[in-house]
């Protein structure tokens, strides 16, 4: 399984598990529809679990209930079929009686964290459109807290004030970093470089702040691009509870200094994740909050 191909079809990775879920079920009932997108909302959970990417799905149990099967016996064949022809991209736990756990490899979450830097979220939408929109904001957020508005922003400028820093200093090369262009429209001019993975397959970015963010940017990105929750998603809260983890990021894992000279890959994967942070920020200011995502404060 090419793991960026199936990124790029994907930018939410609940949409895309619940994809291979939805195909493995109709492979295992030999039907092609045995149960409803709508249905979605009760059978996939994200677990609160920081230090790794689990999803939990309880779809078994709803499938052998209408197939006259023991849940056990439907979630092992769903797994079977995951682990066939998925291998690489999940590790399968069958746990009683019928969860189906699916924990993320390395490999795909650095798939998935290459294509936010290479600007996948959002990438539906038409691209001049966008900016106009953005243009025409204007300062007055239509949220609760003017002070979890303030933290929004702040950490979406301070990301770009950081790229600015690492362009400068040669660290990345980014395509439009003068001060007069939209950060929505920044891009590395050689993302493929980011080294997410180390010599043994495993993620860089293994510090627990580091985790806690990748978790929280996946959070946000599954409720932007695959929201089975009717529309209840609080964006003042998410925005919040990312911006929070990335200043406990930014507070705990170094970019300069030591890092940039005795672990330069791990100072590149640091940057590709601010990177994928701020693309993710000034989505969700923009499109969900519907205020600037400034450079600067």
């Amino acid at each position: 399984m090419h793991l960026s191909l199936l990124v790029s079809e994907y930018t939410a990775i609940k949409q895309l598990i619940y994809s291979q879920i939805i195909s493995a079920i109709s492979i295992y009932t030999n039907e092609q529809k045995s149960i409803s997108i709508d249905d979605k909302k009760s059978h996939l959970y994200k677990d609160r679990d920081n230090s790794r990417i689990l999803y939990i799905s309880g779809i078994a149990l709803g499938v052998s209930k209408s197939h006259n099967q023991q849940p056990m016996e439907v979630a092992n064949g769903i797994g079977s079929y995951l682990s066939e022809n998925y291998s690489g991209v999940f590790s399968i736990q069958i746990v009683p009686p019928g969860w189906i756990h699916l924990e993320l490899s390395p490999p795909l979450v650095a798939a998935w964290l290459q294509s936010l830097v290479a600007g996948s979220l959002g990438r539906g939408g038409n691209t001049k459109k966008q900016e106009s929109k953005e243009e025409s904001l204007i300062s007055n957020a239509q949220i609760l807290n003017p002070a979890h508005l303030f933290a929004i922003q702040y950490a979406h400028a301070r990301c770009c004030s950081l790229l600015l820093l690492a362009h400068r200093e040669g660290l990345i090369e980014l395509r439009e970093p003068l001060p007069n262009s939209s950060p929505a429209f920044w891009s590395v001019i050689s993302p493929e470089q980011i080294p997410w993975l180390d010599s043994n397959a495993k993620l860089c970015l293994n510090h627990p702040d580091e985790s806690r963010l990748i978790t929280e940017l996946v959070q946000v990105v599954d409720d932007l691009e695959f929201n089975d929750r009717g529309g209840s998603v609080n964006w003042e809260k998410a925005g919040l509870n990312l911006s929070q983890a990335w200043e406990k990021f930014w507070c705990k894992c170094r970019i300069w200094g030591e890092v940039k000279i005795l672990s330069p890959d791990l100072a590149k994967a640091r940057l590709g994740l601010l990177i994928a942070t701020q693309s993710v920020l000034r989505f969700l200011l923009v499109e969900k909050l519907g205020v600037l995502a400034q450079m600067e404060l």
